[in-house]
């Protein structure tokens, strides 16, 4: 009997330990895709981007992001910043629901796929120019921009 309910108990802790790691699995973090600058290229290509921009789309990407196409903010006023490009939930989407000057939902703008995110970053450009991106301002305006001359951004 004795050592039907070790065995019971060590079978118990098991089960459990197993559990917590299932768990512990299960919480971790997704973090989306992170973009290199050559799929980031591609991408910009597949979505009408001239190559001459590209650089600048680039720089913002990888200073909003860390070119992290899921990655969402939140703002101290309440608005968040979504997607690769960091687009703003106040002006440009809507959380929950299609709206904003983009029309779009934002978490549709944080997605692996950034095609979405793309086109309302095309829209905001067209509007606003890259200075409504601040870091762009500061980290890509008048700098060096990443070189993508090595990537072919057509396959």
């Amino acid at each position: 009997m004795t050592s039907d309910r070790v065995q019971c108990r060590v079978v118990a802790v098991s089960l459990t330990v197993l559990l917590l790691m299932l768990l512990l699995c299960s919480a971790t973090p997704s973090y989306g895709k992170i973009y290199t600058k050559c799929e980031l290229a591609k991408q910009l290509t597949a979505n009408g981007i001239s190559r001459t921009y590209q650089g600048h789309w680039i720089c913002l990407a990888m200073h909003e992001s860390g070119l992290n196409s899921t990655k969402v903010v939140a703002l101290q006023n309440l608005s968040s910043n979504y997607g690769i490009f960091q687009i703003n939930s106040k002006e440009w989407c809507r959380e929950g629901r299609k709206s904003g000057k983009c029309n779009m939902k934002c978490e549709d703008l944080a997605t692996d796929s950034i095609t979405n995110a793309i086109q309302c970053s095309k829209i905001i450009q067209q509007q606003k120019g890259f200075n409504e991106w601040v870091l762009w301002q500061k980290k890509c305006k008048g700098k060096d921009l990443p070189d993508i001359s090595n990537c072919n951004a057509s396959g």
